[in-house]
């Protein structure tokens, strides 16, 4: 695993109630739902009691098409309606790998307007999500979603791929100062590093660039680094579905690196792992789950869950 020192830690965030991890960069291509929702999947596989709950901020489906266990419903709802109703309650669906996710929205124009108000996510989060965590996926864009999304944030993780999407952060540090001055609670994520991409002066490598500018700017730092791979590549692309990185790329740099960041932020949230926690395989098998018919219900599907846990423990 390759690792970055980290610069002096960000406020922490306060105690009780859920923690809020928002991923954000104005950047497009630098794997931030690729991040969000593995991540997921990693705090639940460290930490079997924690709920967490991810929400896109987009219309691009890509965290539907991942986690949903069964068609769109008449009547379900979706991100539009929990910004209507000031609520997760009636929108949020449990998923693959024991996830909840709450529906995208067929297109961004009605819940723009709704969103003009920047402290709307964070009090639907107060109003509903009594514990756990949940992660928003930002747009790449810096409009009034994203900004609703930063406000809400306990935490802010800033995925750095290249210089284009360092300078792009820059304007994200900047809104949170704007609103929240003197809070600093964004930290990047160096991603898709590859150390055979060479910049100009002898012994320099992109990664090594990136992290002497982002330490320079006095930036908080994730000590993992996350580097780019043709098997997350092939994971996110080969199917209709998304998928896990924890369950499909065993053996992987990436499979190593998610584990080391999942665990980092779960302690930056005040949420660490259980003691001893391991990705062991019994482990991975408990948290496998499957398209079948009597996965149709939230319910259901927590019975089976549970099944297949004591069937594992025995």
């Amino acid at each position: 695993m390759t690792t970055v020192p980290a610069v002096a830690a960000s406020n922490p965030p306060s105690a009780g109630g859920a923690r809020v991890l928002t991923i954000s960069s104005n950047k497009g291509g630098v794997g931030k739902t690729t991040v969000a929702s593995n991540l997921a999947i990693y705090f639940r596989a460290l930490r079997e009691d924690l709920p967490v709950l991810l929400v896109g901020l987009d219309d691009q489906h890509t965290i539907d098409r991942m986690f949903a266990l069964r068609a769109p419903r008449p009547g379900d709802g979706n991100l539009k309606h929990a910004f209507a109703e000031r609520s997760f309650d009636r929108v949020a669906q449990l998923g693959q790998y024991g996830i909840h996710f709450v529906p995208s929205p067929p297109d961004l124009i009605g819940l723009k307007a709704r969103a003009e108000d920047i402290g709307t996510l964070r009090r639907i989060v107060d109003r509903t999500v009594r514990d756990g965590v949940v992660i928003f996926d930002t747009k790449s864009d810096l409009e009034a979603l994203t900004q609703n999304a930063l406000v809400a944030a306990d935490r802010v993780m800033i995925p750095v791929a290249d210089w284009a999407s360092l300078e792009e952060a820059v304007k994200i540090f900047a809104f949170l100062e704007r609103v929240r001055p003197g809070q600093r609670k964004a930290r990047v994520l160096l991603t898709l590093a590859d150390l055979r991409t060479r910049i100009e002066g002898p012994g320099h490598d992109l990664r090594t660039r990136l992290e002497t500018e982002v330490r320079s700017r006095g930036w908080p730092l994730y000590r993992t680094m996350l580097s780019r791979s043709p098997r997350v590549e092939a994971l996110n692309s080969a199917t209709g579905r998304p998928l896990s990185i924890l369950h499909h790329a065993a053996g992987t740099p990436i499979h190593r690196q998610l584990k080391d960041l999942a665990e980092e932020v779960l302690a930056d949230l005040g949420l660490g792992a259980e003691a001893g926690s391991v990705l062991s395989p019994a482990l991975k098998r408990r948290m496998v789950t499957t398209r079948t018919p009597e996965a149709e219900s939230a319910s259901d599907w927590k019975d089976l869950f549970m099944r297949s846990l004591r069937r594992v423990q025995r």
